[in-house]
């Protein structure tokens, strides 16, 4: 009997390199899938994960809140290794540079499970194309962070940058909710005025957009622009941000949250999470408080 989830994130890990801005580096297992899942779990619903790993790194896997019986492991020629230098406090300016990628996923990877959300959470363009997308929105509603289309790799220094999707006009329509950042939003449609960003998006064929600034999360769904503020008080867990929000927001969607209140659990999520490093940990029962204290 397969297995069922209201969430399946496919992506790889990434064995990060974090340089503040004070030059002190931490070597930390990232990914966003391990923030995506931890925040999906930690508010109460089923999260699963495709990830591609080498061999001799499967010790990364120790990573997921999740139960590693949800965890489908494939083998990779190399794992996923990014270098982040942060140039200000805020962390919102980074140079980032490739050191290793994992294999593509195809559609052969993605198990056979019932599902509420197929979420693609890849780090690097050529993590999965729009073909992918289009063959799993076959099988239910897909999920994409737009950063592994847009995301590339310089051949000659490694270094990453980013460069619109030449192909959204075609693959938009296959996307249920599609998330950016506000600079991804930038690069995608040419603006940086997030609310005529969003509609642009969504008239190119998303069902449903998100945009995360680091001041506030942005939804919109054809009908009505939400917006929720962000009320972290301190950024020790930036890294997964976008994740964090993502997939809190999704999972919420998909087991029958109205877009309002999917964007308030996500939003307080993520606040919650940017207190501390690593992926969120704490309860759905939290997360109420949370609310209850800093969104009343």
């Amino acid at each position: 009997m397969a297995k069922n989830y209201d969430i399946l994130s496919i992506g790889h890990i990434s064995l990060d390199y974090n340089i503040d801005y004070l030059d002190n580096e931490i070597i930390e297992v990232g990914g966003a899938v391990i923030y995506s899942s931890a925040a999906a779990y930690a508010l109460g619903h089923k999260a699963g994960v495709v990830t591609k790993l080498a061999a001799e790194d499967r010790e990364r896997l120790q990573v997921f809140t999740i139960p590693q019986e949800d965890v489908y492991c494939l083998p990779s020629a190399k794992s996923t290794s990014i270098r982040n230098k942060y140039h200000t406090p805020d962390k919102e300016r980074r140079t980032c540079t490739c050191i290793a990628q994992g294999d593509a996923f195809k559609e052969e990877d993605i198990p056979d499970v019932q599902c509420g959300v197929y979420h693609f959470a890849g780090l690097i363009y050529g993590d999965f194309d729009g073909e992918l997308i289009k063959k799993i929105s076959a099988r239910g509603k897909t999920a994409v962070d737009v950063q592994a289309l847009l995301r590339r790799v310089d051949p000659k220094t490694n270094l990453m940058y980013f460069e619109d999707w030449k192909d959204k006009l075609k693959y938009l329509p296959y996307i249920d909710f599609l998330k950016t950042d506000a600079a991804e939003a930038e690069i995608m449609t040419g603006t940086a005025d997030r609310t005529k960003a969003a509609r642009l998006l969504y008239n190119w064929g998303a069902k449903e957009v998100v945009i995360t600034h680091n001041t506030e999360v942005l939804a919109y769904d054809g009908e009505e622009i939400f917006t929720c503020p962000i009320k972290a008080r301190n950024l020790s867990g930036r890294s997964g941000r976008g994740d964090t929000t993502f997939a809190a927001y999704i999972s919420e969607r998909v087991t029958g949250a109205g877009v309002k209140d999917a964007l308030l659990w996500a939003t307080a999520t993520v606040s919650a999470k940017m207190e501390k490093p690593g992926p969120y940990k704490g309860t759905r029962e939290d997360i109420a408080e949370y609310i209850r204290r800093f969104y009343s």
